[in-house]
């Protein structure tokens, strides 16, 4: 009874609810389901899009998505690197609480989570919906089982399981083949962002024949390093931008080849016909990379850190059952809110066995900004090496307020997100009475996370 009791207190001070319920989605899910196609690429900076506002980049695809649907201004990645961001979206959860804090790499003592196999895959409730699930592209979430993609819900796999590829040409890790075609090693030729946007092309045209209606993930590497445009491409934003420095030029490149890519995805749903059934939501897992040039706009800073410029991500949601065209919203989400989302629209209704962070984005399609509760988010990332040793970055963010602990041998900071959007002026010693709300928030939450092992077991 005590230990129950003290959950329950976590959570109310969290702000956070237990797992919905799946029969209320059901019920209020009158419309055929749609068919989802979840588009997560890498590394992304806030505004390295058109639609964004960005002039230089030139990102005609995702800007006629943007017109065509919401976006999301205001959104946020679970994490500022890989893994736990695809957590959250498997999982519903913040990504400590399912077992991933940090990078997911191949070697062991670079390794920093294990996807727990005490939840419910976002894959796993969808095909109890009667859905056909795949997934395109990168996992990053298992390199052995049983963590591999079709032991996690996925009836498709074609694509790579590792962090990132040291060539997008040769698609090696390490020296390692990861490329597989569900169990199978294979040796596809050509650019990843080509081969993944082939194969999700080619899904989507076999699933257009078939009634069940379908779940594609499709997450490619770029813009990740390393920055390797096809000649091409290079070449056409050199031609138009003959000052741009290389570095930036090249970056450029990555994005226009991507937006081209994803546009030829888009082109196959209105090619099938399914354009209107389908559901689409586009995303980054974290802010931009400014090693390589990446631009994140005004927002501090970047990848890897827990400023808004590591976690503010440019997300886009098309609909047309549900979002009017060419429209925008301000309301805070983030990427584990998705897996709550799917599960209402798909009418699914069996229950996880986890109690989910995420809560449903609905009312936003709709417009009900309104009906969405005041609730606060956790950030992690757990890493190695000097600055890290290990332990963990975080940040929690609560009416407002935004408490930022950005590496764990450093300060806290807190920032009024409402008057501060860019994290300029730390308010810890002006404002102690927010400082003591916040950093009570934060240890909550790292006592919830550190419920489940982030380390695979000793056999």
């Amino acid at each position: 009874m005590q230990k129950t009791f003290v959950h329950f207190v976590i959570f109310l001070a969290l702000g956070l609810s237990s797992a919905p319920s799946m029969t209320a989605y059901a019920d209020e899910t009158s419309v055929k389901p749609p068919n989802i196609v979840m588009i997560l690429v890498d590394d992304l900076g806030y505004a390295d899009l058109g639609c964004f506002g960005n002039s230089e980049v030139f990102t005609p695809r995702l800007d006629s998505l943007a017109s065509g649907g919401k976006k999301f201004t205001m959104f946020r990645s679970n994490s500022s690197v890989c893994s736990p961001t695809r957590a959250a979206l498997m999982s519903g959860m913040f990504p400590d609480r399912c077992g991933v804090p940090g990078v997911i790499r191949t070697h062991a003592d670079n390794s920093w989570g294990y996807f727990s196999q005490n939840v419910d895959t976002l894959p796993q409730l969808l095909k109890t919906a009667g859905y056909h699930t795949a997934l395109v592209g990168k996992w990053h979430l298992g390199l052995i089982s049983p963590n591999l993609p079709n032991e996690r819900g996925f009836d498709l796999f074609h694509g790579f399981l590792g962090d990132m590829m040291d060539d997008y040409d040769t698609h090696l890790r390490h020296g390692n083949n990861y490329m597989r075609h569900n169990a199978e090693v294979i040796t596809p030729q050509g650019h990843a962002t080509d081969l993944f946007t082939d194969w999700a092309c080619a899904y989507i045209r076999d699933r257009s024949t078939k009634t069940e209606p379908f779940f594609l993930y499709l997450a490619y590497n770029a813009p990740h390093t390393p920055i390797q445009p096809p000649e091409d491409w290079l070449q056409k934003v050199q031609e138009r931008a003959p000052n741009l420095p290389e570095r930036r030029a090249k970056l450029t490149a990555l994005i226009e080849h991507m937006d081209d890519a994803i546009g030829r995805v888009l082109d196959v749903l209105d090619e099938t016909k399914i354009a209107q059934d389908t559901l689409v939501v586009f995303s980054s897992d974290n802010g931009g990379d400014l090693g390589p040039g990446a631009n994140n706009g005004k927002l501090r800073a970047g990848k890897g850190t827990m400023y808004e410029g590591g976690l503010r991500v440019p997300t886009i949601v098309r609909w047309s059952q549900s979002i009017e065209p060419d429209t925008e919203t301000a309301v805070d989400a983030t990427t584990a809110d998705l897996f709550p989302t799917f599960l209402e629209a798909a009418g699914v209704k069996t229950k996880p066995r986890q109690s989910l962070d995420g809560v449903s984005l609905l009312p936003v399609f709709a417009g009900r900004e309104s009906e969405m509760p005041q609730r606060n988010f956790y950030f992690v990332r757990r890493e190695g090496g000097a600055q890290f040793v290990g332990l963990t970055s975080q940040a929690v963010i609560s009416r407002g307020w935004k408490l930022v602990h950005n590496s764990p041998l450093g300060p806290l900071e807190l920032f009024d997100l409402s008057h501060d959007p860019y994290e300029q002026t730390n308010l810890v010693q002006r404002e102690r009475e927010q400082f003591m709300r916040m950093h009570r928030l934060l240890q909550l939450q790292i006592q919830r996370g550190g419920q489940a092992a982030w380390q695979p077991p000793v056999l």
